[in-house]
Parts: C-alpha cells; sequence; structure tokens
C-alpha cells in the first residue's frame, strides 16, 4: 500500500460550532491513524507562509484574516493514500460542488468561511507538516486493529 502522511486544519468556524469531534470522527473512523494535533492561534507570517501559492489572488487577504481570526486545530494523520483519501472525505472546495457526507458539504454554506484545509499533495503535506508540526510532536503508532480497515 501507499502510506502517507497528510495535514489538516479545521478553521475558526469549526470550533465556533463545536464540530471538532465529529470531523475527527470522520478520519478516525476511515481507518487513517492521527499521529499529531493542537490548537493554535495562527501569526499572519505563518499564514501567509501556508497560503504562499495563492499570495496576490484576490482571495488570499481573505484566507489569511479567516484562518487568524480565532483558534484553528492542526493535525496530521497517516495512513494508506492518506492525502486523496482524506480530500474525498473533506469533499470539494468549491462549496456548492461538496456533496452532503463531505465535511464541506455538511458544514460549509460559502467557500470563503471553508471550515476545512486538507493537503492537496503529497509535498504540499510535508511541507505544511513541517511548518505546523516540530519532528517531536509528532507520533506515528503502530494500529493493532490495522488488518480491518
Amino acid at each position: 500500500m501507499n502510506n502517507q502522511r497528510s495535514f489538516v486544519m479545521l478553521k475558526p468556524g469549526v470550533l465556533q460550532r463545536r464540530a471538532v469531534g465529529d470531523i475527527l470522527t470522520r478520519f478516525e473512523r476511515k481507518g487513517l491513524r492521527l499521529i499529531a494535533m493542537k490548537m493554535l492561534e495562527i501569526p499572519p507570517a505563518m499564514a501567509c507562509a501556508h497560503y504562499a501559492e495563492h499570495a496576490g489572488k484576490d482571495f488570499f487577504e481573505h484566507l489569511v484574516s479567516y484562518i487568524t481570526s480565532g483558534p484553528v486545530v492542526a493535525m496530521v494523520f497517516e495512513g494508506d493514500c492518506a492525502v486523496s483519501l482524506i480530500r474525498k472525505i473533506c469533499g470539494p472546495t468549491r462549496v456548492e460542488d461538496a456533496p452532503p457526507g463531505t465535511v464541506r458539504g455538511d458544514y460549509t454554506m460559502h467557500t470563503p468561511l471553508n471550515v476545512i484545509h486538507a493537503s492537496d499533495l503529497p509535498e504540499n503535506a510535508e511541507r505544511e507538516i513541517r511548518l505546523f508540526f516540530k519532528p517531536e510532536e509528532i507520533f506515528p503508532w503502530t494500529d493493532g486493529n490495522a488488518a480491518w480497515y
């Protein structure tokens, strides 16, 4: 299989709606292993680094403003094809394309107030994990139930 790590961030709207547990459960039920998690307020410089590929786009300032507007929950998951699997659980970025049953389809009304970020490529996952977590904050573990997933 293709074991990968992926970065996931629950944005301020998730905390405001008290939906952290429900969204976290979706990834755990799928069989992904949570190997790092923390709540933090993102400084503007870190937000700009996180969304660097969008610098200069008309929505960049809003992205930075939104994720610095309150605490976020940053996480690292590990599992087979984690990057693409997590993206499917999240649903399409454009809310109007996100079907019910996906995180965005169930929790987001307006795309600019998207409730979740998930790495789109393995190399971006590596970069985002390094940005948000020190190596000693990541705790890989062996899942004794892995054969059931």
